[in-house]
C-alpha cells in the first residue's frame, strides 16, 4: 500500500528517454519519500524546471538524450537555477 507523501516532501526531477527506466526511477524515488516529476527529454525537463525550480532538490538524468540538451547541459542549467 502506497503511503502518501507529506506536503513538504522534497521533489526530484527524473529525465530519461527510456520509459521503463524513467518509471523505475520514479518508483524508487517515491519509495524514498520524494515527489517525482518526470520528463522524456531535456526540453521537457527545462519546462518542468522553469515551473518548479524552487521545489526540486534532486536531478536524476540520463546523459545521452535525443532532441535537446543532454544530461550534462541539463545539470548545468539546473545548478544555475
Amino acid at each position: 500500500m502506497d503511503m502518501p507523501h507529506p506536503p513538504n516532501a522534497p521533489y526530484a526531477l527524473v529525465v530519461d528517454d527510456d520509459f521503463l527506466v524513467r518509471m523505475d526511477a520514479e518508483t524508487i524515488l517515491e519509495d524514498a519519500g520524494f515527489h517525482a516529476l518526470s520528463a522524456a527529454n531535456g526540453v521537457e525537463a527545462i519546462k518542468l524546471l522553469e515551473d518548479h525550480a524552487d521545489l526540486i532538490v534532486l536531478l536524476f538524468t540520463d546523459v545521452e538524450m535525443p532532441g535537446g540538451p543532454d544530461g550534462f547541459e541539463l545539470a548545468r542549467t539546473t545548478a544555475r537555477r
